[in-house]
């Protein structure tokens, strides 16, 4: 594998890993307002969804240290 397409592959793992970053955060951001709107008394569904969405805001901090080494490892072959 050349240096080239080494760094074309980190770039789109890189692209995909922001992609991915990005609709996290969204979901997370989506489930968090659902809380706000579901029924003062539905509270195991709440927890579900509080929990649903901390996942999802864990999955994006994961994916964010992978985006840190992918720019490590860009700025090592760039």
């Amino acid at each position: 594998m050349s240096a080239e397409n080494s760094v074309a592959e980190l770039r789109e793992e890189l692209r995909l890993v922001e992609d991915d970053i990005e609709s996290l955060r969204r979901s997370a951001v989506q489930l968090r307002q659902q809380v706000g709107e579901d029924e003062p008394g539905d509270f195991a569904d709440r927890g579900s969804v509080i929990a649903a969405a901390e996942e999802q805001e864990s999955l994006a901090e994961q994916l964010e240290a992978r985006r840190g080494d992918l720019l490590k490892r860009l700025g090592e072959t760039g």
